[in-house]
């Protein structure tokens, strides 16, 4: 049987907290999906193809990893694939709450089950928000993410700051 799952998130950008669910997922089945999800409401720092460009080349190495975005439902892009489990980390109870909810919710308009991973202490104060926040004020974030990532939010903070601004 050929055992599959997703890890789903915004990824804006992908830090180490991220990478740590998705290769533990990827050790335990045949293969991973990272979904890219699209929240047109949001306007990110990376858009959604450097995301996945980004996530596909910092997971080249597992093997096993497919990276894609989608909009929409998540459990509509699991029964698109036949994906019969959503990988999920959580940093803490309070992350609890709101994901034994989606996961629930999941579970009955699909049947998909929800596998919650505890995060590695390590990385359990970790934010895509955060992160970005404190590298926009020039605190250093370079044991947070991967290095692709420090080179890329660099960039971006660089070319935001050099852009003029209307009043």
């Amino acid at each position: 049987m050929f055992r599959r799952a997703v890890c789903p998130g915004s990824f804006d950008p992908i830090h180490n907290g991220h990478l740590d669910i998705i290769e533990r997922a990827s050790r335990l089945y045949d293969q991973v999906h990272v979904a890219v999800l699209v929240n047109p409401s949001k306007k990110g720092m990376f858009s959604v193809d450097e995301r996945v460009a980004m996530i596909e080349e910092i997971t080249a190495g597992y093997g096993n990893v497919k990276v894609e975005s989608h909009q929409g439902l998540l459990v509509d892009y699991c029964r698109d694939r036949d994906i019969p489990a959503i990988v999920k980390g959580l940093r803490a109870v309070s992350d609890f709450d709101y994901e034994l909810q989606m996961a629930q919710m999941n579970y009955g308009l699909t049947g998909v089950e929800t596998l919650f991973v505890p995060t590695n202490p390590t990385y359990s104060f970790q934010s895509s928000s955060l992160i970005k926040e404190v590298a926009v004020l020039g605190g250093d974030v370079s044991h947070l993410v991967p290095d692709l990532v420090l080179r890329r939010l660099t960039e971006r903070i660089a070319e935001r700051r050099a852009q003029p601004t209307n009043p």
